[in-house]
Protein backbone atom coordinates (compact mmCIF):
# COMPACT_ATOMS: atom_id res chain seq x y z
CA UNK A 1 0.00 0.00 0.00
CA UNK A 2 1.32 3.35 -0.67
CA UNK A 3 1.31 6.35 1.48
CA UNK A 4 0.15 9.63 0.36
CA UNK A 5 1.80 12.74 1.81
CA UNK A 6 0.17 15.79 2.63
CA UNK A 7 2.40 19.09 2.69
CA UNK A 8 1.64 20.43 6.02
CA UNK A 9 0.64 23.91 4.47
CA UNK A 10 -1.99 22.36 2.86
CA UNK A 11 -3.04 20.89 5.97
CA UNK A 12 -2.97 23.83 8.10
CA UNK A 13 -5.12 25.79 5.39
CA UNK A 14 -7.97 23.12 5.50
CA UNK A 15 -7.99 23.62 9.36
CA UNK A 16 -8.68 27.25 9.33
CA UNK A 17 -11.30 27.09 6.73
CA UNK A 18 -12.97 24.07 8.91
CA UNK A 19 -13.04 26.10 11.77
CA UNK A 20 -14.02 29.28 9.95
CA UNK A 21 -17.20 27.82 8.10
CA UNK A 22 -18.16 26.20 11.75
CA UNK A 23 -18.56 29.98 13.05
CA UNK A 24 -20.39 31.23 10.51
CA UNK A 25 -23.06 28.32 11.02
CA UNK A 26 -23.11 29.24 15.03
CA UNK A 27 -23.00 32.69 15.12
CA UNK A 28 -26.51 33.74 17.45
CA UNK A 29 -29.08 35.83 15.10
CA UNK A 30 -29.80 38.99 16.24
CA UNK A 31 -33.62 39.70 18.15
CA UNK A 32 -35.55 42.33 19.13
CA UNK A 33 -35.90 42.30 23.02
CA UNK A 34 -39.27 41.40 24.95
CA UNK A 35 -40.37 43.56 27.17
CA UNK A 36 -42.60 42.48 30.29
CA UNK A 37 -45.44 43.73 31.36
CA UNK A 38 -48.37 43.07 33.97
CA UNK A 39 -51.91 44.43 34.15
CA UNK A 40 -52.48 46.86 37.07
CA UNK A 41 -54.65 46.24 39.95
CA UNK A 42 -55.73 47.30 42.91
CA UNK A 43 -55.04 45.75 46.79
CA UNK A 44 -54.63 47.36 49.98
CA UNK A 45 -51.06 47.63 50.94
CA UNK A 46 -49.70 47.21 53.99
CA UNK A 47 -46.23 48.68 55.57
CA UNK A 48 -44.50 49.84 58.09
CA UNK A 49 -42.40 52.81 59.34
CA UNK A 50 -39.57 53.10 61.61
CA UNK A 51 -39.21 56.12 63.71
CA UNK A 52 -37.18 56.97 66.43
CA UNK A 53 -39.49 57.96 70.04
CA UNK A 54 -38.84 58.91 73.42
CA UNK A 55 -40.05 57.53 77.10
CA UNK A 56 -40.20 60.02 79.85
CA UNK A 57 -42.11 59.26 83.35
CA UNK A 58 -45.69 59.14 83.14
CA UNK A 59 -45.55 61.54 86.02
CA UNK A 60 -42.82 64.08 86.65
CA UNK A 61 -42.40 66.91 89.16
CA UNK A 62 -39.92 69.56 90.62
CA UNK A 63 -39.58 70.17 94.05
CA UNK A 64 -38.82 73.42 94.44
CA UNK A 65 -38.84 75.82 98.47
CA UNK A 66 -41.80 78.10 98.33
CA UNK A 67 -40.38 80.19 101.14
CA UNK A 68 -37.01 81.23 101.84
CA UNK A 69 -35.17 78.73 104.52
CA UNK A 70 -32.40 76.18 105.49
CA UNK A 71 -32.42 72.44 104.45
CA UNK A 72 -32.52 71.25 107.83
CA UNK A 73 -33.05 67.18 107.00
CA UNK A 74 -33.06 65.51 103.86
CA UNK A 75 -34.86 62.05 104.55
CA UNK A 76 -34.21 61.00 100.59
CA UNK A 77 -31.89 60.31 98.12
CA UNK A 78 -31.43 59.63 94.56
CA UNK A 79 -32.65 55.90 93.81
CA UNK A 80 -35.43 56.62 97.20
CA UNK A 81 -38.73 54.86 96.55
CA UNK A 82 -41.14 57.17 98.13
CA UNK A 83 -45.01 57.10 98.64
CA UNK A 84 -47.58 60.23 98.29
CA UNK A 85 -47.52 61.98 100.98
CA UNK A 86 -44.28 61.26 102.20
CA UNK A 87 -42.15 63.66 103.97
CA UNK A 88 -38.65 64.47 101.81
CA UNK A 89 -37.20 67.64 103.13
CA UNK A 90 -37.74 69.49 106.53
CA UNK A 91 -36.98 73.27 106.36
CA UNK A 92 -35.99 75.80 108.91
CA UNK A 93 -36.93 79.80 108.77
CA UNK A 94 -36.93 80.89 112.70
CA UNK A 95 -38.41 84.37 111.47
CA UNK A 96 -41.57 82.10 110.64
CA UNK A 97 -41.88 81.34 114.36
CA UNK A 98 -41.28 84.58 115.20
CA UNK A 99 -44.06 85.87 112.79
CA UNK A 100 -46.54 82.71 113.72
CA UNK A 101 -46.15 83.58 117.52
CA UNK A 102 -46.86 87.47 116.96
CA UNK A 103 -49.83 87.02 114.99
CA UNK A 104 -51.24 84.86 117.63
CA UNK A 105 -50.80 87.61 120.19
CA UNK A 106 -52.53 90.04 118.09
CA UNK A 107 -55.12 87.26 117.39
CA UNK A 108 -55.43 87.22 121.34
CA UNK A 109 -56.15 90.78 121.54
CA UNK A 110 -58.59 91.26 119.13
CA UNK A 111 -60.50 88.63 120.46
CA UNK A 112 -60.75 90.31 124.02
CA UNK A 113 -61.63 93.34 122.69
CA UNK A 114 -64.27 91.81 120.47
CA UNK A 115 -65.72 89.86 123.57
CA UNK A 116 -65.44 93.56 125.19
CA UNK A 117 -67.31 95.39 122.68
CA UNK A 118 -69.54 92.51 121.84
CA UNK A 119 -70.30 92.45 125.48
CA UNK A 120 -70.90 96.21 125.68
CA UNK A 121 -73.51 96.06 122.94
CA UNK A 122 -75.53 93.41 124.36
CA UNK A 123 -76.30 95.60 127.55
CA UNK A 124 -77.09 98.50 125.81
CA UNK A 125 -79.23 96.32 123.82
CA UNK A 126 -80.93 94.81 126.93
CA UNK A 127 -81.27 98.07 128.49
CA UNK A 128 -82.80 99.70 125.55
CA UNK A 129 -85.75 98.08 126.05
CA UNK A 130 -87.02 99.71 128.58
CA UNK A 131 -88.41 102.80 127.35
CA UNK A 132 -85.92 106.51 127.52
CA UNK A 133 -82.99 104.54 128.95
CA UNK A 134 -80.62 104.54 126.31
CA UNK A 135 -80.93 106.42 123.14
CA UNK A 136 -80.62 105.14 119.32
CA UNK A 137 -77.20 107.03 118.76
CA UNK A 138 -75.72 105.19 121.75
CA UNK A 139 -77.34 101.87 120.64
CA UNK A 140 -75.73 102.59 116.88
CA UNK A 141 -72.70 103.59 118.06
CA UNK A 142 -71.81 100.00 120.01
CA UNK A 143 -72.87 97.73 117.43
CA UNK A 144 -70.70 99.88 114.84
CA UNK A 145 -67.86 99.14 117.03
CA UNK A 146 -69.03 95.91 117.88
CA UNK A 147 -68.87 95.31 114.04
CA UNK A 148 -65.46 96.77 113.50
CA UNK A 149 -64.06 94.66 116.52
CA UNK A 150 -65.19 91.57 114.67
CA UNK A 151 -63.85 92.25 111.10
CA UNK A 152 -60.24 93.08 113.22
CA UNK A 153 -60.80 89.87 114.79
CA UNK A 154 -61.67 88.20 111.25
CA UNK A 155 -57.93 89.77 109.88
CA UNK A 156 -56.46 88.35 113.54
CA UNK A 157 -57.33 84.86 112.14
CA UNK A 158 -56.67 85.42 108.58
CA UNK A 159 -52.82 86.53 109.77
CA UNK A 160 -52.39 83.14 111.53
CA UNK A 161 -54.14 81.18 109.14
CA UNK A 162 -51.39 82.67 106.42
CA UNK A 163 -48.40 82.20 108.52
CA UNK A 164 -49.32 78.53 109.25
CA UNK A 165 -49.52 77.95 105.44
CA UNK A 166 -46.05 79.23 105.06
CA UNK A 167 -45.09 76.98 108.14
CA UNK A 168 -46.24 74.24 106.34
CA UNK A 169 -44.43 74.89 103.55
CA UNK A 170 -41.49 74.24 105.18
CA UNK A 171 -42.53 70.42 104.94
CA UNK A 172 -42.10 69.37 101.66
CA UNK A 173 -43.63 65.66 100.89
CA UNK A 174 -44.42 63.49 97.86
CA UNK A 175 -46.94 64.45 95.54
CA UNK A 176 -46.92 61.03 94.00
CA UNK A 177 -45.95 57.59 94.42
CA UNK A 178 -42.14 57.37 92.71
CA UNK A 179 -39.08 57.05 92.54
CA UNK A 180 -36.39 59.97 93.01
CA UNK A 181 -34.49 61.31 90.19
CA UNK A 182 -32.24 63.95 91.36
CA UNK A 183 -31.25 66.05 94.21
CA UNK A 184 -29.49 69.05 94.06
CA UNK A 185 -29.02 70.31 97.84
CA UNK A 186 -27.32 69.10 101.18
CA UNK A 187 -28.05 69.37 104.56
CA UNK A 188 -27.83 73.30 105.98
CA UNK A 189 -28.19 74.78 102.31
CA UNK A 190 -30.02 78.14 101.71
CA UNK A 191 -33.42 77.78 99.32
CA UNK A 192 -35.84 79.88 98.65
CA UNK A 193 -38.20 81.16 96.30
CA UNK A 194 -35.62 83.72 94.69
CA UNK A 195 -31.88 84.04 94.21
CA UNK A 196 -29.15 81.10 93.44
CA UNK A 197 -30.85 78.87 95.98
CA UNK A 198 -33.95 78.68 93.36
CA UNK A 199 -31.76 77.78 90.38
CA UNK A 200 -32.24 74.08 89.93
CA UNK A 201 -34.89 71.92 91.82
CA UNK A 202 -34.50 70.37 95.42
CA UNK A 203 -35.57 67.62 94.06
CA UNK A 204 -37.24 65.47 91.11
CA UNK A 205 -39.97 62.83 91.46
CA UNK A 206 -40.91 60.38 88.27
CA UNK A 207 -43.91 57.89 88.25
CA UNK A 208 -41.74 55.16 86.55
CA UNK A 209 -44.62 52.18 87.25
CA UNK A 210 -46.16 53.72 84.06
CA UNK A 211 -44.16 55.61 81.05
CA UNK A 212 -44.95 58.01 78.24
CA UNK A 213 -43.71 56.78 74.63
CA UNK A 214 -43.74 59.81 72.98
CA UNK A 215 -43.55 59.45 68.82
CA UNK A 216 -43.86 62.57 66.54
CA UNK A 217 -45.65 61.10 63.32
CA UNK A 218 -44.72 62.82 59.50
CA UNK A 219 -47.95 64.14 58.24
CA UNK A 220 -48.01 61.84 55.07
CA UNK A 221 -49.08 58.82 57.98
CA UNK A 222 -51.46 60.67 60.05
CA UNK A 223 -53.67 59.33 58.47
CA UNK A 224 -53.25 55.65 59.23
CA UNK A 225 -53.71 55.98 62.79
CA UNK A 226 -56.16 55.98 65.14
CA UNK A 227 -56.39 55.32 69.19
CA UNK A 228 -56.05 51.71 70.11
CA UNK A 229 -53.77 50.91 67.23
CA UNK A 230 -50.82 49.08 69.06
CA UNK A 231 -47.34 48.74 67.75
CA UNK A 232 -43.84 47.21 68.72
CA UNK A 233 -40.71 49.21 69.70
CA UNK A 234 -37.00 48.42 71.15
CA UNK A 235 -34.50 49.92 73.34
CA UNK A 236 -30.71 49.95 72.67
CA UNK A 237 -30.06 48.69 75.67
CA UNK A 238 -31.84 45.63 74.97
CA UNK A 239 -31.68 44.98 71.92
CA UNK A 240 -33.27 41.31 72.08
CA UNK A 241 -36.28 42.75 73.95
CA UNK A 242 -39.20 43.57 72.28
CA UNK A 243 -42.04 45.69 73.66
CA UNK A 244 -45.67 46.36 72.91
CA UNK A 245 -47.78 49.67 73.52
CA UNK A 246 -51.05 50.91 71.95
CA UNK A 247 -51.72 54.48 71.24
CA UNK A 248 -53.58 56.40 73.59
CA UNK A 249 -53.13 60.30 72.83
CA UNK A 250 -53.46 61.58 69.67
CA UNK A 251 -52.72 65.84 69.56
CA UNK A 252 -55.12 66.19 66.76
CA UNK A 253 -52.87 69.40 65.25
CA UNK A 254 -48.88 69.19 63.43
CA UNK A 255 -46.08 70.75 65.10
CA UNK A 256 -45.44 73.71 63.06
CA UNK A 257 -41.56 73.33 62.81
CA UNK A 258 -41.52 69.37 62.52
CA UNK A 259 -44.76 69.17 60.22
CA UNK A 260 -45.41 65.77 62.52
CA UNK A 261 -48.00 65.12 64.78
CA UNK A 262 -47.49 64.20 68.38
CA UNK A 263 -48.79 60.84 69.63
CA UNK A 264 -48.61 58.84 72.92
CA UNK A 265 -48.76 55.58 74.35
CA UNK A 266 -48.81 54.07 78.00
CA UNK A 267 -45.85 51.62 78.88
CA UNK A 268 -46.61 49.62 82.11
CA UNK A 269 -43.08 49.07 83.19
CA UNK A 270 -43.47 47.24 86.53
CA UNK A 271 -40.63 45.91 85.99
CA UNK A 272 -38.64 48.71 85.66
CA UNK A 273 -37.07 47.12 82.58
CA UNK A 274 -37.50 50.53 81.08
CA UNK A 275 -36.11 53.85 82.57
CA UNK A 276 -36.94 57.16 81.40
CA UNK A 277 -35.18 59.24 78.94
CA UNK A 278 -34.32 55.96 76.99
CA UNK A 279 -34.75 56.28 72.85
CA UNK A 280 -36.77 53.53 71.15
CA UNK A 281 -37.60 52.46 67.64
CA UNK A 282 -41.34 52.45 67.12
CA UNK A 283 -42.03 50.35 64.25
CA UNK A 284 -45.88 51.75 62.97
CA UNK A 285 -47.77 49.48 60.92
CA UNK A 286 -49.13 51.29 58.28
CA UNK A 287 -52.63 49.59 57.22
CA UNK A 288 -54.45 51.25 54.32
CA UNK A 289 -57.94 51.53 54.33
CA UNK A 290 -59.21 51.75 50.87
CA UNK A 291 -57.79 49.88 47.92
CA UNK A 292 -54.54 51.68 45.92
CA UNK A 293 -52.82 50.87 42.69
CA UNK A 294 -49.69 48.92 43.98
CA UNK A 295 -46.87 48.34 41.40
CA UNK A 296 -43.40 46.79 42.05
CA UNK A 297 -40.67 49.37 42.55
CA UNK A 298 -38.77 48.74 39.14
CA UNK A 299 -42.10 50.05 37.55
CA UNK A 300 -41.83 53.61 38.52
CA UNK A 301 -38.85 55.90 37.29
CA UNK A 302 -37.83 58.67 39.26
CA UNK A 303 -36.39 60.51 36.89
CA UNK A 304 -34.84 64.51 36.09
CA UNK A 305 -38.55 64.64 33.95
CA UNK A 306 -40.65 63.66 37.12
CA UNK A 307 -42.16 60.60 38.40
CA UNK A 308 -43.68 58.21 36.12
CA UNK A 309 -44.97 54.95 34.77
CA UNK A 310 -44.94 53.83 31.36
CA UNK A 311 -48.44 52.20 29.79
CA UNK A 312 -48.67 50.33 27.13
CA UNK A 313 -51.19 52.02 24.56
CA UNK A 314 -51.99 50.45 21.07
CA UNK A 315 -48.49 48.54 21.26
CA UNK A 316 -46.64 51.74 22.17
CA UNK A 317 -45.15 53.01 25.29
CA UNK A 318 -46.91 56.24 26.82
CA UNK A 319 -45.73 58.10 30.32
CA UNK A 320 -47.68 58.46 32.91
CA UNK A 321 -46.59 60.84 35.82
CA UNK A 322 -47.99 59.68 38.94
CA UNK A 323 -46.94 60.76 42.49
CA UNK A 324 -45.54 57.61 44.74
CA UNK A 325 -47.27 56.95 47.94
CA UNK A 326 -45.77 54.01 50.95
CA UNK A 327 -43.34 51.70 49.99
CA UNK A 328 -42.38 48.17 50.79
CA UNK A 329 -38.85 46.46 50.09
CA UNK A 330 -40.44 45.60 46.90
CA UNK A 331 -43.65 47.26 46.22
CA UNK A 332 -44.50 50.96 45.69
CA UNK A 333 -47.82 52.94 45.84
CA UNK A 334 -49.10 55.14 43.09
CA UNK A 335 -51.44 57.56 42.15
CA UNK A 336 -52.08 59.48 38.54
CA UNK A 337 -54.28 58.83 35.86
CA UNK A 338 -54.52 55.31 35.84
CA UNK A 339 -57.60 52.76 35.50
CA UNK A 340 -57.55 48.47 36.85
CA UNK A 341 -55.72 46.33 34.21
CA UNK A 342 -53.85 49.12 32.34
CA UNK A 343 -50.64 47.32 31.32
CA UNK A 344 -47.91 48.84 32.52
CA UNK A 345 -44.04 48.03 31.87
CA UNK A 346 -42.46 45.87 34.78
CA UNK A 347 -38.55 47.02 34.03
CA UNK A 348 -39.71 50.53 33.33
CA UNK A 349 -36.52 53.07 32.17
CA UNK A 350 -35.60 56.38 30.72
CA UNK A 351 -34.87 55.35 27.76
CA UNK A 352 -38.59 53.70 26.42
CA UNK A 353 -39.83 57.14 24.98
CA UNK A 354 -43.82 58.10 24.11
CA UNK A 355 -44.65 55.83 20.66
CA UNK A 356 -41.75 53.74 21.20
CA UNK A 357 -43.08 50.22 19.94
CA UNK A 358 -43.29 47.48 23.05
CA UNK A 359 -43.10 43.98 21.86
CA UNK A 360 -44.65 41.92 24.45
Amino acid sequence: MKKILIPSALLLAAVLNSCGEEKKETAPVETEPVIETFDLKKEKLSSELSLPAELSGFRQVDLYAKVSSYVKDLKVDIGSQVQAGQLLIELEAPEISSQLAAAQSRLHSAEAVYTASNATYNRLLETSKVEGTISKNDLDIALARKSSDYAQLQAAKASVREIQVNRGYLQIRAPFTGIVTARNVNTGAYVGPAGKGSDLPLLTVQDQKKLRLAVSVPEAYTGYLKNGDEMSFTVRSRPNDSFKAKIQRMSGALDLRLRSERVEMDVINNDGRLLPGMVAEVKIPLNAKDSTFVVPKSAVINGAEGIFVIRVNDGKAQRVEVKKGRETDEDTEIFGNLAPNDKLVKQASEELRDGTVIKR
